[in-house]
């Protein structure tokens, strides 16, 4: 990675610091370290100290950013830039030391535009970097997405719901439907490894639906600066609003976009 810039080597900085956290903490974890935060959705001690420990690090090098973090890190700031931070993407995998998890760190500008991600999964020590208009990256190697246009070959990604079940049967059906358009589907329990995975053609496509900008947002990035498209269930490219996700590459996308559109009202 040439001319990284100081926010992305902040991003580094910060996700690596979290994901030490991770690691020093996985398969260990207590009873009274997890907290129910809401129906079926849980936090740990972890989960904060991560978010803590990335505060602290962005923060210190932009005290003019503000920050927008899952676990409830809010801060204002002047510089009309967000960072969005997701300290521990796929708790519930972690509780169950289930080892599939992510740190997830995103800047956004003031029009809604992706700077900069990183998406770090600690167990396999895999670093997912990418910069507006300079590329996608794996461990500092360019990555790009699928090339498959096979429909019988797809790898497919999703997520399902867990909580909210009034668009169940529209997941149902759009599930169905790909099924039948692919080879299998994969839900691994973190949005931001399933868009990395998409970037660097692991999987060839990605859908799911009620998500929040945390978990999505670095990926976002990855995945259109690995050449891929990335909207939501409506066909627009603006994400950040919304709250689904569909990435791929012009076929894949472009066949996920049509079910979503027949199964979904957007």
């Amino acid at each position: 990675m040439e001319n990284t810039s100081n926010e992305l080597q902040a991003a580094i900085r910060a996700a690596r610091a979290a994901g030490t956290i991770t690691l020093d903490k996985f398969g260990e974890l207590s009873h009274p370290e997890i907290q129910s935060k809401d129906f079926k959705d849980f936090v740990t001690d972890v989960d904060r100290a991560c978010e803590a420990a990335i505060t602290s690090i962005i923060t210190k090098s932009f005290p003019e950013d503000s920050m927008l973090c899952e676990e409830g890190t809010v801060i204002k700031g002047t510089s009309g830039r967000t960072w969005i931070v997701d300290p521990l993407d796929g708790t519930l995998n972690f509780i169950h030391s289930f080892p599939v998890f992510s740190v997830s760190i995103a800047l956004l500008n003031s029009n809604n535009e992706l700077l900069a991600g990183v998406v770090y999964q600690p167990v396999l020590n895999e670093l997912f970097t990418a910069e507006y208009g300079k590329g996608a990256f794996l461990n500092g190697k360019k990555i790009t997405i699928s090339e498959r246009t096979d429909k019988e070959s797809f790898l497919m990604a999703t997520g399902l719901p867990f909580s909210e079940y009034h668009y169940l049967d529209s997941t149902i059906g759009m599930l169905r439907d790909v099924i039948h358009d692919s080879a299998g589907i994969r839900r691994a329990g973190s949005a931001a490894i399933d868009l990395a995975y998409t970037a660097c053609g692991r999987f060839d496509g990605f859908w799911e639906y009620k998500l929040f900008p945390w978990d999505f947002a670095a990926g976002v990035l990855l995945v259109r600066e690995a050449g891929g498209t990335v909207t939501n269930f409506s066909g627009d490219a603006d994400v950040i609003k919304g709250q689904s996700i569909i990435a791929g590459n012009n076929i894949t996308h472009k066949l996920l976009l049509e079910k979503a559109l027949k199964h979904f009202t957007t």
